[in-house]
């Protein structure tokens, strides 16, 4: 018997994959969690042999949840389940431990599979997740030099400018006309990409490398 645990925090993506795992021979949900936290918290207790991680989490990320997932049970094995297509994503989930990728819209046959390949020592990368990572060494080999993160979208390149300029959320939600929340988003989002702890490294690394440009 294959034991799951599911860290997302959307609890509609968790009632959905406890859905499809349900009645799956072999598989078993062990455990749910919305936090990276809460999810490695629980690793002691429920013993899992499959995580399946969400990235674009509040607080703790996913990538440093697998790394530290990774570090405690060096034997377990993750698979991101993620919206994120972005190919330097990718490559920081596998290269902190995660044996696995799958994007969110894949197929529940997919999801099954990717459990089955990693629980028996493969790596799996659903079809799109496969080409993407083909696409970005080809690319990367034609170039002489090429920025390690993805590009920033024109929404996140201005958020980036005023958070240079030492706005304030608030201050650069009431100048973009947005929410509080969607700047956070925004935020958040630049910090997975860039793989930042915090603002002040996400700055760090903008300036090094002038995403915000």
């Amino acid at each position: 018997m294959i034991k799951v645990l599911i860290v997302d925090d959307h609890k509609m993506v968790i009632d959905g994959l406890q859905l499809l795992l349900k009645n799956q021979q072999g598989i078993e949900v062990c455990g749910t969690a919305l936090t990276g936290e809460e999810g490695i918290s629980q690793l002691e207790s429920v013993s899992p042999d499959v995580v399946l991680l969400d990235i674009n989490m509040p607080g703790m990320n996913g990538i440093d949840t697998c790394k530290k997932m990774v570090q405690l049970q060096p034997e377990l094995k993750i698979i991101a389940i993620s919206m994120h297509k972005e190919s330097s994503l990718i490559k920081l989930m596998l290269g902190n431990g995660a044996k696995g990728y799958v994007l969110k819209n894949a197929g529940q046959d997919e999801v099954i599979e990717a459990i089955q390949t990693v629980y028996g020592g493969k790596m799996y990368l659903d079809d799109t997740v496969n080409e993407i990572v083909v696409n970005s060494v080809a690319n990367n080999s034609s170039k002489k030099t090429s920025s390690p993160f993805p590009t920033l979208s024109r929404r996140e390149k201005e958020i980036l400018e005023l958070i240079l300029e030492e706005y304030t959320t608030q201050e650069i939600a009431e100048k973009l006309f947005i929410s509080f929340g969607t700047v956070e988003t925004h935020r958040r989002n630049m910090l997975i990409k860039t793989g930042a702890r915090n603002t002040a490294g996400l700055v760090r690394i903008s300036l090094e490398y002038e995403l915000h440009k």
